[in-house]
């Protein structure tokens, strides 16, 4: 019994411990791939959709996790699903901006 004891604390050893902000970064990357298979159909604002990832893209980019970067990111999202003409892509968006503000709540856990 000894030696499983010994064997999972050095798989525990060897782990990456992640900070809150490669998790935030993570879960948010995850919000992101979500919402571009969302916008594959066409609809009114798709190109203003677009825009705003091909920004996200730039800012997850970025070596740095500056979290009032991807608040501004967030609320220039939500400027973005006002725009936007048909109901249901809105309230798939709307989904998506809500899952955006959740993964940044996102915190390691211990």
């Amino acid at each position: 019994m000894n030696k499983t004891n010994s064997n999972s604390s050095k798989t525990n050893k060897n782990k990456k411990v992640m900070t809150d902000a490669e998790v935030k970064r993570k879960a948010v990357k995850l919000v992101i791939s979500h919402m571009k298979k969302k916008i594959s159909q066409d609809f009114v604002g798709v190109e203003l959709v677009k825009e705003w990832i091909e920004e996200m893209d730039k800012l997850l980019a970025k070596p740095e996790f500056e979290i009032a970067e991807y608040i501004h990111m967030r609320r220039n999202l939500n400027d973005v699903i006002e725009r936007i003409l048909d109901e249901t892509m809105r309230f798939k968006l709307r989904d998506s901006w809500y899952s955006f503000g959740k993964a940044l709540d996102k915190k390691v856990k211990l």
